[in-house]
């Protein structure tokens, strides 16, 4: 017959007798058997437990990682649009809503009567009978010389179909206030270089941007490359296919410049 004894595994314990100055004993005997299997059984389902707390915690911290790594990538494409903010201080007075303001006073010099151009009178013998001059009518009717070129030859008249509009383009590191910036409409992606692709070279191209005022690209420059000016023509051809929203500003939509940074990895040739 096995010998009872009391068998402790972890939160398990398996009582065989009472305390030995008990006098009643109440416990059935274990067997070294059984608490063998018992054990056993223990340490499966702690293990099953354990490892599924371990593999859940191991997905949580692979997972915050590529969430991070994602979201910081979302944050470096968003164009960049240099404001500035203005104190109300720094603003001037604003009129006068009553125009009750005087005009300023504008100094006006004074002009002497003209010395030339008086008419003298000379003698009669001094003056040529056969010299007129030539009216109005004459004077229009002669057509002056004809400039060279695409407008023909000399006699021919110029005609100016519409009006010619010359819109001033803000420079690059020129301050431009708006009051609501561009958006990415429709983005872009450059095409990887060939030679850049056979030596495994990686680059990182910050490209400007002038959006106009109905929102399509009209020039791009490079500003900054890490890689000897391999992407910069990559970029520049992939920036100007950019689609944005305009500008706006109280007058009406306006011209600005966007700054995109493009990314060339030998990763993204596989995606």
């Amino acid at each position: 017959m096995a010998h009872p004894i009391s068998f402790k595994a972890g939160s398990f314990h398996l009582p065989s007798f009472r305390h030995k100055n008990s006098p009643i004993v109440s416990a059935l005997p274990f067997s070294v058997a059984v608490a063998r299997k018992e054990l056993r059984n223990a340490l499966r389902i702690n293990l099953e437990r354990g490892l599924m707390v371990s593999a859940m915690f191991h997905c949580a911290v692979i997972g915050g990682y590529y969430g991070i790594e994602y979201y910081n990538s979302l944050e470096e494409d968003v164009p960049v649009v240099k404001l500035r903010i203005v104190k109300y201080s720094d603003l001037g007075p604003p009129p006068s809503i009553t125009n009750s303001m005087t005009a300023p006073v504008v100094g006006v010099a004074k002009i002497g009567r003209p010395s030339i151009g008086t008419p003298i009178p000379v003698p009669d013998a001094e003056i040529n009978p056969e010299q007129t001059i030539a009216t109005q009518t004459e004077l229009s009717s002669v057509v002056g010389p004809g400039i060279e070129g695409d407008a023909g030859g000399a006699g021919e008249k110029i005609q100016i179909t519409e009006d010619v509009k010359i819109e001033d383009e803000p420079g690059m590191n020129e301050f431009v206030p708006v009051e609501k910036s561009p958006q990415v409409v429709q983005a872009a992606k450059p095409v990887y270089p060939e030679i850049a692709r056979r030596a495994g070279m990686e680059g990182t191209v910050w490209v400007n941007i002038l959006v106009d005022k109905t929102g399509k690209p009209k020039k791009a420059v490079v500003v900054k490359e890490d890689a000897s000016g391999i992407f910069s023509q990559a970029a520049v051809d992939a920036a100007m296919k950019y689609q944005f929203t305009p500008a706006y500003m109280n007058t009406g939509p306006v011209k600005v410049w966007v700054a995109i940074k493009f990314k060339f990895q030998l990763t993204d040739l596989n995606k």
